[in-house]
């Protein structure tokens, strides 16, 4: 039996994501334990190599993590890797640096005899394991197969073998009994496919598991609103990823905190961050009020972090100053998270631009001087924005640059339902067309 042919994303979104890959973060509050204690396995791996690699102030302490909880597995590949990077920054700290910092941090050295054994105890244990998994197919057990293709998948993960962990899950699928072991075996896939950023995989295996029959008697409830939680986060983080901001946004909207026990992945936090910056760059002021603010289920994700709930109610309240100078001073952290850094200033920007949308959206005219005060700009910055959202469409109006004034456009609503009349009508005509030669295509046994 054999895997399914891997999904490979398109060339183009790793080229935008790469823009971001050469900024370097000089001041952030993150408190680098309590952040990393938040995940386990490659997503507290990766997360702390992306720290390292983008701020040079928490760089020893993250590689100084990554190793230390690296050898906690058999991923010596990862553990050299990581060996290579601590030297790599210390001789780039400078020596006067270094002295200092060996002294006081404690730097690893590289533990040979580690990887020598390691590589052994791998060895004997995929051994094992494929022995085993021979043997379950010799005795035709189908359960046995299964757990044996799981626990090769597993293996192959705590060795950092990626594209193996992957094939072995899925071969899992031809030898599931029940909804459980099918939901199972998606959820292992989706880990992986989340690792190696493989979103059309994540999004059709979050699909395949939402679509298995008895789906809702898989276990209790409680357990049931787990499995949901999890489906939502990982496809919400593909949908981040694809840059499909409102689906995104809706995913992790729809996540249960009580149920967010999710650390191979993402914590709780991330929930909040991701919904609420992706809400807010997307919402239209209603939807706003509904899905988040008043949202019984969300606020609780808010509480987690009060920072971004404050930009979330000045947002709402109009107080858009506070609201755009709050993002701006939890930028930094946030561009040490890595599935958010590639779209932070996208997300930014659509931010900034709605909220200019929903401050002019009630006037006739705006005074740009008044307006400028209002989003803590310059005139002529504001007046640059404010142009290319004309442009964009996404402001009806015009800029009288001498007096500095914007003027809505004066909008003809008699013109503008007669041509919406006349739109109709072309377009029932075209639908009428296309049904009348369907019936008579059909009565003539013509096949297209």
């Amino acid at each position: 039996n054999t895997a399914e042919p891997m999904q490979v994303d398109a060339p183009l979104e790793d080229n935008e994501n790469n823009e971001t890959e050469c900024y370097v973060v000089e001041n952030p509050t993150l408190d680098l334990e309590t952040y990393a204690a938040a995940y386990t396995g490659f997503a507290k791996l990766y997360r702390l190599m992306f720290v390292a690699d983008h701020c040079p102030s928490l760089r020893l302490e993250a590689l100084k993590m990554a190793i230390s909880y690296v050898m906690t597995t058999y991923n010596v590949n990862l553990y050299q890797t990581l060996h290579k990077k601590l030297a790599e920054a210390i001789a780039s700290a400078g020596l006067p640096d270094v002295a200092v910092q060996m002294g006081s941090q404690d730097i690893p050295v590289l533990d040979s005899m580690w990887l020598e054994s390691k590589t052994k105890i791998a060895a004997i244990k995929l051994e094992k394991l494929d022995t085993d998994l021979k043997n379950y197919k010799t005795n035709s057990i189908k359960e046995s197969i299964r757990r044996g293709h799981d626990d090769l998948g597993d293996h192959y993960l705590d060795c950092g073998d990626l594209t193996s962990a992957l094939k072995c899950y899925s071969r899992a699928r031809d030898y599931c009994t029940s909804a459980k072991h099918i939901i199972i075996m998606c959820l292992n896939v989706v880990k992986v496919s989340v690792y190696l950023q493989n979103w059309a995989h994540v999004l059709n295996y979050v699909s395949k598991a939402e679509g298995t029959p008895d789906f809702n008697d898989v276990q209790g409830k409680d357990s049931n609103l787990a499995i949901l939680t999890r489906l939502k986060c990982a496809a919400g983080l593909a949908d981040l990823a694809c840059k499909k901001y409102k689906s995104a946004a809706k995913l992790f909207l729809g996540a249960s905190i009580d149920h967010c026990d999710y650390p191979e992945l993402l914590s709780s936090n991330n929930v909040a961050v991701y919904g609420g910056l992706c809400a807010l760059a997307t919402f239209d002021r209603s939807e706003l009020q509904k899905q988040v603010i008043v949202s019984s289920s969300f606020k609780l994700f808010l509480e987690l972090e009060p920072q971004l709930r404050d930009i979330i109610f000045k947002f709402y309240e109009s107080k858009y100053a506070s609201c755009l100078r709050l993002l701006d001073e939890i930028r930094d952290n946030l561009l040490l998270d890595m599935y958010l850094a590639p779209h932070l200033n996208s997300l930014y920007m659509q931010i900034r631009n709605r909220a200019l949308i929903q401050y002019f959206s009630p006037y006739l005219s705006a005074d740009m001087h008044i307006m400028a005060a209002a989003f803590n700009r310059t005139v002529n910055a504001l007046e640059d924005e404010l142009m290319q959202l004309i442009l964009d469409g996404q402001i009806q109006a015009r800029i009288d640059s001498h007096n500095k004034i914007l003027y809505a456009k004066d909008v003809d609503q008699r013109s503008t339902t007669f041509e919406r009349s006349l739109a109709m009508g072309k377009e029932y005509q075209r639908r009428t067309s296309m049904l009348i030669l369907r019936a008579a295509m059909l009565k003539n046994q013509i096949h297209v």
